[in-house]
């Protein structure tokens, strides 16, 4: 059904729409057993090329790795095909010694022309994105490339990745590394052992033209296919809100700078939308004033770190918050503890200090506990769905918390291009 002048390609569909495996299925603890033996098989393969190390810790951890996994439906050879490109770009590029050395003004400036991290969390646990398009005219655009191009960092690069792609990809290094971690230390939501990989993004396209969004052509595209071939499954939904009167008419040409899979995971919110379906996703305390809810945070903001960030968190060295900058996790204390660092670089003074530890809800158990069986995950779930607790699927077949989902006839605008 089309609506409000929209045509047939922006229609009304469950907000599942083409996402095919909704959090948890696929992620660990929640797995088939085709899919145990193929992460095992995953494992062996990447362990035989020279990719993987196994060990305490292992070289890539599980859910990085059942991320490839997803992306490929499962089948070890394509996982491997496309995780071998990412770990030769990565080493061609020394991704993780630009991460480590980039200068903390340019890094931060990188993260104004992108989606930000506005502190919270859905209801799933997964971090909430806002990205809003209109601060990206083409002079922010230009100014912003061409000082990529003097992007102080140790890093020896490959001469063919454009610097403002390796300023990304450190966004990219601190959603998975920093960002993520945190939420999967997290408890207070549901599946609180399984490791947190994803985000979800409010995109807001109020007050941008035509000739914006063509002027964004490259950026966007750019974007989009780098978080495709080397940080795959590492979105869940995005929101698109704010859509002008014109939009239904450029979705055509504008969903073709975007791979399909990207595309099966946008949903476009008309205005009387946009609450009812945010809220059946986040907690209204975690939503931003701007789009209805009351969470007092702007674009240009800091995180607003909830309370159970907080609460997890053991601050060291004076600090009381996350400071600016690039920020990873790593293990201490065999795996019982993780611990924040802070790097980059600031005058071109390497940076390395310890923010704060937070103890790990669910420690590292015997190799023979790491992968929970099918029987088992399905056993635990049916178990909660009869005390009364639905596990998340979406919000039109069943509420992640009773009472907080609206009514069934609330639905998200897929973009797909069938015909209603």
């Amino acid at each position: 059904m089309t609506k409000h002048g929209h045509d047939s390609s922006i229609r009304r569909v469950p907000s599942m729409g083409a996402v095919e495996h909704g959090y948890p299925s696929g992620h660990l603890g929640h797995l088939t057993e085709h899919e145990e033996q193929a992460l095992v098989d995953f494992k062996t393969l990447l362990e035989e090329k020279g990719l993987f190390k196994p060990g305490h810790p292992p070289s890539h951890d599980d859910p990085t790795l059942l991320r490839f996994l997803r992306a490929r439906k499962f089948v070890p050879q394509d996982a491997y095909a496309q995780f071998s490109e990412t770990e030769k770009f990565r080493k061609a590029n020394q991704i993780e010694v630009l991460y480590d050395t980039i200068d903390i003004d340019s890094f931060e400036a990188s993260r104004k022309l992108y989606p930000r991290f506005t502190g919270r969390r859905d209801k799933r646990g997964i971090p909430i994105y806002v990205f809003q398009i209109r601060h990206l005219d083409s002079s922010a655009v230009a100014k912003y490339e061409k000082s990529t191009e003097t992007t102080y960092s140790r890093a020896k690069t490959d001469g063919k990745t454009p610097a403002k792609l390796l300023r990304l990809f450190a966004l990219y290094e601190n959603l998975t590394r920093f960002v993520q971690p945190l939420s999967s230390e997290c408890t207070d939501r549901p599946h609180p052992d399984t490791p947190i990989t994803l985000s979800t993004n409010i995109v807001d396209i109020s007050h941008v033209s035509l000739r914006m969004f063509w002027n964004l052509k490259a950026h966007m595209q750019a974007a989009s296919q780098l978080a495709t071939a080397h940080y795959p499954e590492t979105l869940d939904r995005i929101f698109i809100i704010g859509a002008p009167m014109f939009f239904s008419t450029v979705w055509g040409w504008i969903k073709r700078w975007f791979d399909p899979v990207t595309v099966s995971k946008i949903f476009i919110l008309q205005e009387h939308d946009v609450l009812p379906v945010l809220t059946s996703f986040m907690h209204m305390k975690d939503i931003p004033k701007n789009y209805g809810g009351e969470l007092d945070w702007d674009f240009f903001d800091e995180p607003a770190w909830d309370d159970e960030v907080k609460r997890v968190c053991q601050w060291e060295n004076g600090y009381t918050t996350f400071p600016a900058g690039p920020l990873y996790w790593q293990t201490i204390d065999d795996g019982r503890r993780i611990e924040c660092i802070a790097v980059g670089s600031k005058g071109e003074s390497d940076r390395r200090e310890r923010v704060c530890t937070v103890t790990k809800a669910f420690p590292p158990k015997s190799a023979e506990d790491t992968l929970v069986s099918a029987d088992e995950s399905q056993t635990a779930e049916t178990a909660e769905t009869l005390e009364g607790e639905e596990t998340f699927v979406t919000p039109m077949e069943k509420p992640i918390i009773s009472g907080e989902v609206p009514t069934p006839n609330i639905a998200a605008l897929s973009v797909s291009d069938n015909n209603p």
